[in-house]
């Protein structure tokens, strides 16, 4: 039972800020097109590194959404340093993974989040933009998500057609929010609470306390995590089991950066376009950056002596409990396909001309 409640309790501080990120997600998605991104990120040096880095953080896709729009910008004239920030940026963190960290790690780890992942991808790109060149890159299909989420490959390609109106555009960007990205993400989202759940309920707080900090810690946590397929929105229920059972801030850093930035697809598809030295590169950027933040984060929390947990509760104290039961409650409607699927045909029949006086 104990589990059971450690669960809910974790949803339901979460539901709110989801539905609000996942709003948010979509209406980004539906303003900034594949074109608008090109000319962006192009450009060479450090300032387009930053760009793409910047850019590419609030975008919703996936670790494997964001390798055909990598690919298509760098074929498009992207430097590989810039494509490198966006393909790293951009599953990093986004507008809905960042409300829910709000809601379940507080204030500061949303900052350190945020910032984390942008640093990340800039000192990466920066790295990998020094690299030599490779002869001749391999023709890699778009299609290399190798089935790990299936709204990342959907949408890419550029349209010939005109542009929609605004209206059809944000009507679009919020229809692929919460059909495309929350199918992407809803199975992982339950592995996530229930991992939490099973960390807050069931590990003694010393045990990982013990276990959960130093530089040592930190290292283990990027092996893990880097290899590793979660969507960033995903990773966070597990990281909040892990800070609130005793993990330091800092390495639940290292954990929210490694795992999200990249995935065994990513990494394959990435050599195969830009080289092994390249990939020694991306590899090393990630690793150096993470436990880098990771330690700065353990010191700045100590520094200011921050209550990580008193901000969590504060946070949650923000909604009524009635809310956070009805944003759960439409979160799993919309989450079963069924259940959004007689929703939809229930809220169009009444405007459809059959029906009409």
């Amino acid at each position: 039972m104990t589990l059971t409640l450690a669960i809910l309790d974790i949803a339901l501080s979460a539901a709110p800020w989801l539905l609000l990120g996942l709003a948010m997600a979509g209406l980004i998605k539906g303003l900034i097109s594949e074109d608008q991104l090109t000319r962006w990120v192009g450009g060479r040096g450090l300032g387009s590194i930053v760009r793409a880095a910047v850019i590419g953080a609030p975008l919703p896709l996936c670790s494997c959404g964001a390798i055909p729009t990598a690919l298509a910008l760098h074929r498009g004239g992207a430097e590989r340093g810039p494509t490198t920030a966006f393909l790293i940026g951009t599953p990093g963190i986004g507008i809905d993974s960042l409300t829910i960290t709000y809601a379940l790690l507080g204030p500061f780890m949303a900052v350190a989040r945020g910032a984390s992942a942008v640093l990340t991808a800039i000192v990466t790109g920066l790295l990998v933009g020094r690299t030599q060149a490779p002869v001749a890159a391999a023709a890699t299909s778009t299609s290399s998500c190798e089935g790990s989420c299936s709204s990342g490959c959907a949408g890419q390609s550029k349209s010939s057609k005109p542009p929609a109106a605004l209206s059809q555009r944000l009507a679009r960007g919020l229809r692929y929010a919460f059909t495309d990205i929350l199918d992407d993400i809803s199975l992982w989202l339950l592995a996530g609470l229930l991992v939490a759940g099973a960390l807050i309920a069931l590990v003694p707080p010393q045990q990982l306390a013990e276990f959960g900090s130093g530089l040592g810690a930190m290292l283990l946590m990027a092996v893990i995590g880097i290899p590793m397929y979660l969507c960033a929105t995903a990773a966070t229920p597990i990281a909040a089991g892990l800070l609130l059972a005793g993990v330091s801030p800092g390495t639940v850093l290292v954990f929210l950066i490694a795992a999200p930035v990249t995935s065994l697809a990513t990494l394959g598809v990435f050599r195969r376009e830009l080289g092994s030295r390249a990939l020694v590169a991306y590899l090393t950027g990630i690793m150096i950056s993470a436990v880098a933040l990771g330690l700065a984060v353990d010191a700045l929390a100590g520094w200011w002596q921050l209550d990580i947990s008193r901000q969590v509760e504060q946070v949650q104290e923000l909604l009524p409990s009635w809310i956070e039961a009805l944003a759960l409650l439409v979160l799993v409607v919309l989450a079963l396909r069924p259940l959004r699927r007689r929703l939809s045909a229930a809220l169009s029949r009444p405007t459809s001309p059959q029906e009409l006086p």
